[in-house]
């Protein structure tokens, strides 16, 4: 029975015994190679810690990065001109838009308003964003008519060149610039004559609104037409706002009568001497 018992014991009778773990395979260094969720944990940590390093470098970076938004489109909108009147036309023409922008710039720091650099828009000009036109209406005129004014200085510039070379691009050049400023001049927000007739008479900015709607149908085109339901709705909200805003909007508006005359001194010299230079520069075509 002994025996009998003994080999069943040893032919099978107690379960096997358990095999002994698989040894972890070595890195490349001779050491043991840990487990796969140590090793994507490490992986991870190390990715944030990267992304991070990105996201610094990315914001160190912010303020050159609206300088190539400026840049880049201007480059875009030199290349829109240059498909209808060429590289060096397109190239002066987005030069002279910069001008009349940095006017803006330049009055709105002035008057201690934050404002971007000028973002440009083929076909539709540029613009150039800020929180506020100044405090009042006497602010935003000057806001207004100083692109303009820079603008009709950077056309100007362009007739002393024209003479000593004898270019009709320079001549050109100059007759945009003019008729650019004194389109702009019209009495209606958002062009920058609307701006100065805060301060003026804003009642006229119905009659640029009329002249406006006028354009559209006489010279139809996109541009124009933007501009006119785009004033259609500014000149409504304004006028409402100014009739019901109570003591805030009358503030706003209030502005001395010597302030007044000087607005409008700039504003009607600003109109004549862009319509005689616009008279001086034209180019007769034959077609």
């Amino acid at each position: 029975m002994s025996e009998q018992h003994t080999q069943e014991v040893s032919g099978g009778w107690l379960p096997p015994a358990a095999p002994d773990p698989p040894a972890r395979r070595p890195t490349p260094f001779g050491e043991p190679r840990r487990p796969w969720w140590r090793r994507a944990g490490g992986g991870l940590i190390a990715t944030l810690v990267v992304i991070g390093a990105k996201l610094k470098t990315l914001l160190l970076l912010l303020p050159k990065i609206k300088v190539l938004t400026t840049s880049g489109s201007m480059i875009v909108s030199v290349g829109a001109y240059a498909l209808i009147w060429g590289w060096k036309f397109a190239v002066g023409f987005v030069a002279l838009l910069f001008i009349h922008e940095m006017g803006h710039v330049i009055a709105l720091r002035r008057e201690g308003v934050e404002a971007s650099a000028p973002v440009f828009i083929p076909f539709l000009g540029a613009v150039v964003w800020a929180k506020s036109l100044g405090g009042n209406a006497l602010a935003e005129a000057r806001v207004g008519l100083a692109g303009p004014i820079l603008g009709t200085i950077g056309a100007a510039a362009c007739l002393p060149i024209a003479a000593a070379t004898g270019s009709d691009l320079w001549q050109a050049l100059a007759f945009t610039g003019f008729f650019l400023n004194l389109f702009n001049l019209l009495p209606v927000t958002p062009l920058d004559g609307g701006r100065a007739m805060a301060a003026l008479a804003p009642w006229m900015w119905f009659v640029g609104l009329g002249a406006i709607v006028v354009l559209a149908f006489a010279f139809p085109n996109p541009i124009i037409l933007i501009i006119a339901v785009v004033g259609a709705f500014d000149v409504y909200g304004r006028w409402t706002r100014r009739r019901r805003g109570g003591d805030e909007a009358r503030s706003y508006y209030a502005v001395r009568g010597r302030d007044r005359a000087l607005v409008g001194l700039v504003y009607l010299a600003l109109i004549a001497v862009l319509v005689v230079g616009m008279d001086a520069t034209h180019l007769q075509r034959t077609i």
